[in-house]
């Protein structure tokens, strides 16, 4: 595990979120489970912390007890390189969850994500203004982000 890792915080559904987020990702899986012990806070043995791999970074998810929402101060960026990685991803994610606007999702565990084209982000760095300008305009329009009209927008302006 690296030095620098995000860990979620679960009232106690950690070990289901985790389920959840390998089943989602390639590249993923659960790498440690640390038990409750005799000390608590939680039922012994009950899993406490769940080290994973998430699409080859390392999380950690906790059964913390008390509820603390999550919000979208904090959110996981996922670049897919086709629509069709935007859309598979859309759909598991938003499925007991929420869409938001630009890409923006919340799951069914509260936590936020951004599903961005990495080609849409190319477009938006271009150094030219008014084509990035016109790649935010069609974005801002948008809840899952589409490929296509963002091209149609940056190669019109």
């Amino acid at each position: 595990m690296g030095n620098i890792h995000p860990c979620l915080w679960f009232a106690d559904e950690a070990e289901q979120a985790v389920r959840f987020y390998v089943s989602v990702f390639p590249n993923s899986r659960i790498t440690g489970v640390l038990p409750f012990n005799d000390a608590g806070p939680g039922k012994p043995g009950e899993p406490m912390l769940i080290s994973f791999v998430l699409d080859g970074e390392d999380f950690l998810a906790l059964n913390g007890g008390s509820t603390i929402p999550h919000t979208e101060a904090v959110s996981f960026v996922k670049s897919c390189r086709t629509q069709q990685e935007v859309d598979e991803l859309w759909a598991r994610l938003t499925d007991g969850g929420q869409e938001g606007q630009c890409g923006w999702l919340k799951d069914r565990y509260g936590v936020s994500w951004q599903i961005v084209p990495a080609e849409a982000m190319d477009m938006l760095r271009d150094p030219d203004p008014a084509k990035a300008a016109a790649v935010t305009t069609a974005m801002l329009t948008m809840r899952k982000i589409q490929i296509e009209p963002l091209r149609v927008a940056y190669e019109t302006a």
